[in-house]
Protein backbone atom coordinates (compact mmCIF):
# COMPACT_ATOMS: atom_id res chain seq x y z
CA UNK A 1 0.00 0.00 0.00
CA UNK A 2 1.32 3.25 -0.88
CA UNK A 3 1.98 6.18 1.31
CA UNK A 4 -0.88 8.45 1.14
CA UNK A 5 -0.32 11.81 -0.81
CA UNK A 6 0.37 14.73 1.49
CA UNK A 7 2.09 13.10 4.50
CA UNK A 8 5.49 13.83 6.22
CA UNK A 9 7.66 11.24 5.28
CA UNK A 10 9.04 9.42 8.00
CA UNK A 11 12.14 10.46 9.91
CA UNK A 12 15.01 9.07 10.57
CA UNK A 13 15.15 6.70 13.29
CA UNK A 14 16.68 6.89 16.97
CA UNK A 15 20.36 5.25 16.04
CA UNK A 16 20.44 7.69 13.53
CA UNK A 17 18.98 10.68 15.26
CA UNK A 18 22.04 9.75 17.97
CA UNK A 19 24.97 8.99 15.56
CA UNK A 20 24.15 12.26 13.89
CA UNK A 21 24.00 14.48 17.52
CA UNK A 22 27.50 12.54 18.26
CA UNK A 23 28.77 13.62 14.97
CA UNK A 24 27.64 16.81 15.34
CA UNK A 25 30.30 19.90 15.40
CA UNK A 26 29.59 21.27 19.33
CA UNK A 27 29.54 17.54 20.68
CA UNK A 28 33.28 17.69 21.74
CA UNK A 29 32.15 21.08 22.96
CA UNK A 30 29.65 20.31 25.13
CA UNK A 31 30.55 16.70 26.30
CA UNK A 32 33.49 18.45 27.99
CA UNK A 33 31.61 21.89 29.41
CA UNK A 34 28.84 19.89 30.60
CA UNK A 35 31.26 17.35 32.40
CA UNK A 36 33.53 20.07 33.68
CA UNK A 37 30.02 21.87 34.99
CA UNK A 38 28.53 19.21 36.45
CA UNK A 39 31.76 17.32 38.51
CA UNK A 40 32.80 20.75 39.68
CA UNK A 41 28.80 21.87 41.27
CA UNK A 42 28.97 17.87 42.59
CA UNK A 43 32.24 18.93 44.06
CA UNK A 44 31.25 22.22 45.83
CA UNK A 45 28.03 20.13 47.54
CA UNK A 46 30.53 17.65 48.65
CA UNK A 47 33.45 19.82 49.75
CA UNK A 48 30.49 21.18 52.11
CA UNK A 49 29.29 17.98 53.36
CA UNK A 50 32.61 16.28 54.05
CA UNK A 51 34.50 19.29 55.80
CA UNK A 52 31.59 20.96 57.52
CA UNK A 53 31.56 18.56 61.39
CA UNK A 54 35.96 18.84 60.90
CA UNK A 55 35.52 23.10 60.52
CA UNK A 56 33.38 22.72 64.02
CA UNK A 57 35.60 21.00 65.05
CA UNK A 58 38.95 23.46 64.85
CA UNK A 59 36.66 26.26 65.50
CA UNK A 60 35.73 27.70 62.06
CA UNK A 61 32.47 28.24 60.55
CA UNK A 62 30.64 24.85 58.81
CA UNK A 63 30.64 27.08 55.31
CA UNK A 64 34.42 28.03 55.69
CA UNK A 65 36.13 24.91 52.97
CA UNK A 66 33.42 25.20 51.14
CA UNK A 67 33.57 29.27 50.31
CA UNK A 68 36.90 28.84 49.80
CA UNK A 69 36.46 26.55 47.07
CA UNK A 70 33.51 28.20 45.67
CA UNK A 71 35.68 31.53 45.68
CA UNK A 72 38.21 29.30 43.96
CA UNK A 73 35.44 28.12 41.31
CA UNK A 74 34.35 31.55 41.07
CA UNK A 75 37.96 32.62 40.01
CA UNK A 76 38.52 29.45 37.66
CA UNK A 77 35.12 29.50 35.86
CA UNK A 78 35.70 33.48 34.40
CA UNK A 79 39.40 32.36 33.17
CA UNK A 80 37.70 29.39 31.87
CA UNK A 81 35.35 31.77 29.65
CA UNK A 82 38.48 33.41 28.92
CA UNK A 83 41.06 31.13 28.14
CA UNK A 84 38.61 29.62 25.73
CA UNK A 85 38.87 32.99 23.81
CA UNK A 86 43.07 33.07 23.20
CA UNK A 87 44.08 31.99 19.72
CA UNK A 88 46.27 29.20 19.21
CA UNK A 89 48.96 31.80 18.19
CA UNK A 90 48.91 33.39 22.01
CA UNK A 91 49.04 30.50 23.19
CA UNK A 92 52.31 29.89 21.08
CA UNK A 93 53.89 33.27 22.28
CA UNK A 94 52.85 32.68 25.91
CA UNK A 95 54.96 29.36 26.45
CA UNK A 96 57.69 30.59 27.51
CA UNK A 97 56.73 33.19 29.57
CA UNK A 98 54.11 30.48 31.06
CA UNK A 99 57.29 28.09 31.58
CA UNK A 100 59.64 30.41 33.35
CA UNK A 101 57.13 31.63 35.70
CA UNK A 102 55.77 27.88 36.72
CA UNK A 103 59.97 27.50 37.89
CA UNK A 104 59.98 30.76 39.58
CA UNK A 105 56.71 30.05 41.82
CA UNK A 106 58.35 26.31 42.15
CA UNK A 107 61.40 27.58 43.50
CA UNK A 108 59.70 29.68 46.09
CA UNK A 109 58.72 25.93 47.45
CA UNK A 110 62.23 26.23 48.60
CA UNK A 111 62.11 30.22 50.01
CA UNK A 112 61.30 29.83 53.85
CA UNK A 113 58.95 33.16 53.62
CA UNK A 114 56.82 31.49 51.16
CA UNK A 115 57.56 27.68 52.26
CA UNK A 116 54.09 25.52 53.65
CA UNK A 117 54.43 21.80 54.34
CA UNK A 118 51.35 19.38 54.27
CA UNK A 119 51.91 16.43 55.94
CA UNK A 120 55.52 16.61 55.39
CA UNK A 121 55.06 17.52 51.66
CA UNK A 122 56.70 20.68 51.41
CA UNK A 123 55.17 21.28 47.68
CA UNK A 124 53.31 24.89 48.80
CA UNK A 125 53.98 28.28 48.79
CA UNK A 126 51.85 30.12 51.11
CA UNK A 127 50.64 33.97 49.90
CA UNK A 128 48.14 36.65 51.58
CA UNK A 129 46.82 33.53 53.35
CA UNK A 130 46.51 30.98 50.88
CA UNK A 131 48.52 27.97 49.95
CA UNK A 132 49.13 27.61 46.46
CA UNK A 133 50.25 24.38 44.92
CA UNK A 134 52.51 25.85 42.42
CA UNK A 135 53.28 22.04 40.73
CA UNK A 136 49.51 22.67 38.82
CA UNK A 137 50.76 25.53 37.42
CA UNK A 138 53.49 23.60 36.42
CA UNK A 139 51.46 21.03 35.14
CA UNK A 140 49.73 23.96 32.33
CA UNK A 141 52.50 25.58 31.82
CA UNK A 142 54.40 22.39 30.54
CA UNK A 143 51.90 20.96 28.48
CA UNK A 144 51.52 24.78 26.65
CA UNK A 145 55.25 24.75 26.49
CA UNK A 146 55.77 21.06 24.83
CA UNK A 147 52.78 21.06 22.80
CA UNK A 148 54.56 24.75 21.12
CA UNK A 149 58.12 22.96 20.99
CA UNK A 150 57.25 19.97 19.65
CA UNK A 151 55.15 21.80 17.09
CA UNK A 152 57.92 23.74 15.72
CA UNK A 153 60.08 21.07 15.47
CA UNK A 154 57.64 18.61 13.77
CA UNK A 155 59.97 18.48 10.98
CA UNK A 156 62.98 16.81 13.58
CA UNK A 157 60.70 14.48 15.42
CA UNK A 158 61.91 11.15 13.94
CA UNK A 159 65.29 11.84 15.04
CA UNK A 160 65.57 10.61 19.14
CA UNK A 161 67.67 13.72 20.12
CA UNK A 162 65.85 16.15 18.53
CA UNK A 163 62.20 14.72 19.86
CA UNK A 164 63.56 14.75 23.35
CA UNK A 165 65.44 18.35 23.69
CA UNK A 166 64.38 20.65 25.01
CA UNK A 167 61.70 19.06 26.16
CA UNK A 168 62.85 16.62 28.45
CA UNK A 169 65.45 19.01 29.90
CA UNK A 170 62.78 21.75 30.61
CA UNK A 171 60.64 18.86 32.38
CA UNK A 172 63.73 17.58 33.85
CA UNK A 173 64.05 21.03 35.74
CA UNK A 174 60.46 21.26 36.85
CA UNK A 175 60.74 17.47 38.10
CA UNK A 176 64.02 18.33 40.07
CA UNK A 177 61.57 21.03 41.58
CA UNK A 178 58.66 19.09 42.65
CA UNK A 179 60.25 16.62 43.82
CA UNK A 180 63.01 18.89 46.18
CA UNK A 181 59.42 19.36 47.76
CA UNK A 182 59.02 15.52 48.64
CA UNK A 183 56.39 15.34 45.93
CA UNK A 184 56.49 11.89 44.46
CA UNK A 185 52.72 11.55 43.07
CA UNK A 186 52.88 14.58 41.37
CA UNK A 187 56.26 14.01 39.89
CA UNK A 188 54.68 10.46 38.29
CA UNK A 189 51.56 12.59 36.69
CA UNK A 190 54.26 15.02 35.15
CA UNK A 191 56.53 12.05 33.52
CA UNK A 192 52.89 10.43 32.45
CA UNK A 193 52.18 13.67 30.54
CA UNK A 194 55.15 14.41 29.33
CA UNK A 195 55.63 10.86 28.01
CA UNK A 196 52.36 11.41 26.08
CA UNK A 197 53.01 14.41 24.49
CA UNK A 198 55.87 12.87 23.19
CA UNK A 199 53.78 9.89 21.99
CA UNK A 200 51.21 11.88 20.47
CA UNK A 201 54.23 14.45 18.42
CA UNK A 202 55.18 11.21 16.96
CA UNK A 203 58.67 10.85 19.04
CA UNK A 204 60.58 7.09 18.13
CA UNK A 205 59.09 4.61 20.25
CA UNK A 206 62.31 3.15 20.73
CA UNK A 207 63.01 5.98 23.07
CA UNK A 208 60.03 4.89 25.69
CA UNK A 209 61.67 1.74 26.41
CA UNK A 210 64.93 3.16 27.38
CA UNK A 211 63.13 5.77 29.19
CA UNK A 212 60.58 3.78 30.98
CA UNK A 213 63.53 1.81 32.60
CA UNK A 214 65.39 4.61 33.37
CA UNK A 215 61.99 6.15 35.22
CA UNK A 216 61.00 3.21 36.83
CA UNK A 217 64.83 2.85 38.67
CA UNK A 218 64.35 6.61 39.69
CA UNK A 219 60.96 5.79 41.51
CA UNK A 220 62.42 2.74 42.74
CA UNK A 221 65.02 4.94 44.71
CA UNK A 222 63.07 7.70 45.65
CA UNK A 223 60.38 4.77 47.54
CA UNK A 224 63.61 3.05 48.84
CA UNK A 225 65.27 6.43 50.48
CA UNK A 226 62.21 7.05 51.93
CA UNK A 227 60.61 5.55 54.90
CA UNK A 228 57.07 7.25 54.90
CA UNK A 229 57.03 5.58 50.72
CA UNK A 230 58.25 2.48 51.71
CA UNK A 231 55.69 1.88 54.47
CA UNK A 232 52.83 2.84 52.66
CA UNK A 233 54.13 0.73 49.71
CA UNK A 234 54.79 -1.88 51.55
CA UNK A 235 51.38 -1.99 54.11
CA UNK A 236 49.30 -1.70 50.71
CA UNK A 237 51.48 -5.17 49.21
CA UNK A 238 50.43 -6.70 52.19
CA UNK A 239 46.77 -5.68 51.83
CA UNK A 240 44.91 -3.26 54.07
CA UNK A 241 42.13 -4.65 55.92
CA UNK A 242 40.62 -4.63 59.21
CA UNK A 243 42.89 -7.46 60.47
CA UNK A 244 46.24 -5.82 59.01
CA UNK A 245 48.67 -5.21 61.57
CA UNK A 246 48.83 -1.71 59.91
CA UNK A 247 45.34 -1.36 60.24
CA UNK A 248 45.84 1.78 62.78
CA UNK A 249 48.75 2.88 61.55
CA UNK A 250 49.39 3.02 58.01
CA UNK A 251 46.43 1.50 56.76
CA UNK A 252 44.31 3.75 58.69
CA UNK A 253 43.19 6.00 55.71
CA UNK A 254 42.80 3.08 53.24
CA UNK A 255 40.95 1.06 55.79
CA UNK A 256 38.14 3.65 56.99
CA UNK A 257 38.16 4.73 53.19
CA UNK A 258 37.29 1.27 51.90
CA UNK A 259 34.40 0.99 54.91
CA UNK A 260 32.81 4.46 53.93
CA UNK A 261 32.37 2.98 50.54
CA UNK A 262 31.01 -0.55 52.25
CA UNK A 263 28.43 1.26 54.10
CA UNK A 264 27.33 3.26 51.52
CA UNK A 265 25.58 0.46 49.50
CA UNK A 266 23.60 0.77 46.57
CA UNK A 267 21.99 4.27 47.27
CA UNK A 268 23.92 5.69 50.28
CA UNK A 269 23.35 6.96 53.67
CA UNK A 270 21.80 10.34 52.92
CA UNK A 271 23.84 13.43 51.35
CA UNK A 272 25.19 14.96 54.74
CA UNK A 273 24.98 11.49 56.97
CA UNK A 274 28.59 10.31 56.66
CA UNK A 275 30.00 9.06 59.93
CA UNK A 276 33.41 8.52 58.28
CA UNK A 277 33.57 12.38 58.14
CA UNK A 278 33.03 13.19 61.89
CA UNK A 279 37.28 13.49 62.43
CA UNK A 280 37.78 9.31 61.46
CA UNK A 281 38.65 9.73 57.72
CA UNK A 282 41.66 11.52 57.41
CA UNK A 283 41.42 14.56 54.38
CA UNK A 284 38.01 13.50 53.82
CA UNK A 285 37.00 16.99 51.96
CA UNK A 286 40.39 16.55 49.37
CA UNK A 287 42.30 13.39 48.34
CA UNK A 288 39.64 11.07 49.75
CA UNK A 289 36.04 12.98 49.40
CA UNK A 290 35.32 9.93 46.87
CA UNK A 291 34.95 7.51 49.95
CA UNK A 292 32.76 10.17 51.15
CA UNK A 293 30.38 10.51 48.31
CA UNK A 294 30.33 6.74 48.28
CA UNK A 295 29.22 6.88 51.52
CA UNK A 296 26.57 9.61 51.22
CA UNK A 297 25.59 8.89 48.07
CA UNK A 298 26.46 5.09 47.41
CA UNK A 299 27.06 3.07 44.53
CA UNK A 300 24.89 5.16 42.09
CA UNK A 301 26.94 8.37 43.49
CA UNK A 302 30.21 6.96 42.87
CA UNK A 303 29.18 5.40 39.51
CA UNK A 304 27.90 8.98 38.39
CA UNK A 305 31.19 10.83 39.58
CA UNK A 306 33.16 7.98 37.19
CA UNK A 307 30.82 8.84 33.90
CA UNK A 308 31.29 12.04 34.39
CA UNK A 309 34.92 12.07 34.49
CA UNK A 310 34.67 9.76 31.24
CA UNK A 311 32.59 11.78 29.79
CA UNK A 312 35.49 14.62 30.02
CA UNK A 313 38.02 12.15 28.80
CA UNK A 314 35.52 11.04 25.63
CA UNK A 315 34.90 14.95 24.86
CA UNK A 316 39.32 15.80 25.15
CA UNK A 317 39.82 12.41 23.24
CA UNK A 318 37.12 13.26 20.34
CA UNK A 319 39.06 16.65 20.25
CA UNK A 320 42.43 15.03 19.72
CA UNK A 321 41.05 12.61 16.90
CA UNK A 322 38.84 15.46 14.96
CA UNK A 323 41.72 18.17 14.92
CA UNK A 324 44.00 18.89 11.97
CA UNK A 325 46.31 21.19 14.21
CA UNK A 326 49.21 19.10 15.64
CA UNK A 327 49.75 21.51 18.39
CA UNK A 328 45.65 21.35 19.30
CA UNK A 329 46.22 17.29 19.49
CA UNK A 330 49.29 17.81 21.61
CA UNK A 331 47.98 20.24 24.28
CA UNK A 332 44.78 18.31 24.40
CA UNK A 333 46.38 15.13 24.83
CA UNK A 334 48.42 16.68 27.61
CA UNK A 335 45.50 17.93 29.87
CA UNK A 336 43.65 14.50 28.77
CA UNK A 337 46.57 12.42 30.36
CA UNK A 338 46.44 15.14 33.61
CA UNK A 339 42.40 14.33 34.23
CA UNK A 340 42.97 10.57 33.53
CA UNK A 341 46.33 9.92 35.67
CA UNK A 342 44.44 11.92 38.90
CA UNK A 343 41.29 10.88 38.29
CA UNK A 344 42.94 6.56 37.90
CA UNK A 345 45.26 7.44 41.22
CA UNK A 346 42.84 9.01 43.57
CA UNK A 347 40.12 6.64 42.91
CA UNK A 348 42.15 3.57 42.78
CA UNK A 349 43.61 4.40 46.01
CA UNK A 350 40.29 5.19 47.77
CA UNK A 351 39.01 1.58 46.62
CA UNK A 352 42.74 -0.12 47.65
CA UNK A 353 43.87 -1.18 44.06
CA UNK A 354 46.81 1.58 44.39
CA UNK A 355 48.38 2.62 47.25
CA UNK A 356 47.72 6.23 48.79
CA UNK A 357 49.85 9.34 47.24
CA UNK A 358 47.45 11.47 47.98
CA UNK A 359 46.08 12.71 44.54
CA UNK A 360 43.20 15.04 44.61
CA UNK A 361 39.62 13.80 42.24
CA UNK A 362 39.87 16.39 39.45
CA UNK A 363 37.27 19.01 39.69
CA UNK A 364 35.69 17.62 42.87
CA UNK A 365 38.47 17.32 45.37
CA UNK A 366 39.23 20.52 47.98
CA UNK A 367 41.97 22.63 46.54
CA UNK A 368 41.77 26.04 45.58
CA UNK A 369 45.18 25.61 42.94
CA UNK A 370 44.32 22.32 41.38
CA UNK A 371 40.54 23.80 40.81
CA UNK A 372 41.49 26.98 38.77
CA UNK A 373 44.37 25.32 37.33
CA UNK A 374 42.18 22.63 36.04
CA UNK A 375 39.50 24.67 34.97
CA UNK A 376 41.99 27.09 32.79
CA UNK A 377 43.42 24.00 30.86
CA UNK A 378 39.71 22.87 29.98
CA UNK A 379 38.99 26.95 28.96
CA UNK A 380 41.74 26.37 26.65
CA UNK A 381 40.64 23.05 25.53
CA UNK A 382 37.10 24.66 24.77
CA UNK A 383 38.84 26.93 22.58
CA UNK A 384 40.47 24.44 20.85
CA UNK A 385 36.37 22.91 19.92
CA UNK A 386 35.61 25.91 19.16
CA UNK A 387 38.05 25.21 15.95
CA UNK A 388 36.18 22.20 15.03
CA UNK A 389 35.06 22.37 11.34
CA UNK A 390 31.41 23.99 11.42
CA UNK A 391 31.39 24.90 15.31
CA UNK A 392 31.82 28.83 14.89
CA UNK A 393 29.08 28.55 12.66
CA UNK A 394 27.09 26.47 15.06
CA UNK A 395 27.45 28.62 17.58
CA UNK A 396 26.83 31.62 15.72
CA UNK A 397 23.51 30.20 14.57
CA UNK A 398 22.72 29.09 18.32
CA UNK A 399 23.25 32.96 19.50
CA UNK A 400 21.27 33.75 16.28
CA UNK A 401 18.18 31.78 17.53
CA UNK A 402 18.44 33.01 21.16
CA UNK A 403 18.48 36.42 20.02
CA UNK A 404 15.62 36.03 17.58
CA UNK A 405 13.70 34.27 21.01
CA UNK A 406 14.33 36.94 22.91
CA UNK A 407 13.24 39.68 20.12
CA UNK A 408 9.65 38.21 20.10
CA UNK A 409 9.11 38.90 23.78
CA UNK A 410 7.30 42.22 24.54
CA UNK A 411 8.95 45.25 25.51
CA UNK A 412 7.87 48.20 27.26
CA UNK A 413 8.38 51.11 26.09
CA UNK A 414 8.56 54.48 27.62
CA UNK A 415 5.10 56.86 27.73
CA UNK A 416 2.93 53.73 27.20
CA UNK A 417 0.28 52.19 29.49
CA UNK A 418 0.42 55.93 31.66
Amino acid sequence: MSVAAGLPAPGPSLPLRVAGRLNAPLTSYYLVLGATVTLTCIGLVMVLSSSSVISIANGASPFSEFWRQALFAAIGFPALVLFSRIPLRMWQALAWPMLLTAFVLQFLTFVPPFRAGINGNYGWVSIAGFNLQPAEVGKFALIVWAATVLVRKRALLDRPLHALIPVVPGAGVLLLLILGGRDLGTAMVVMAIVAGLLFVAGAPLRIFAAASVGLLFAVLLLVLFSSNRLGRIGSWLEGCDASSANALGACFQSVHGQWALASGGWWGLGLGASREKWGILPEAHNDFIFAIIGEELGLVGTLLVIGLLLTLCLGLARIVLRSDELFVKIATSGVLIWVVTHSVINIGGVVGLLPIVGMPLPLVSSGGTALVTMLAAIGMVLGFARRESGAAEALAARAGLVQRSLAVLPVRREGRGR
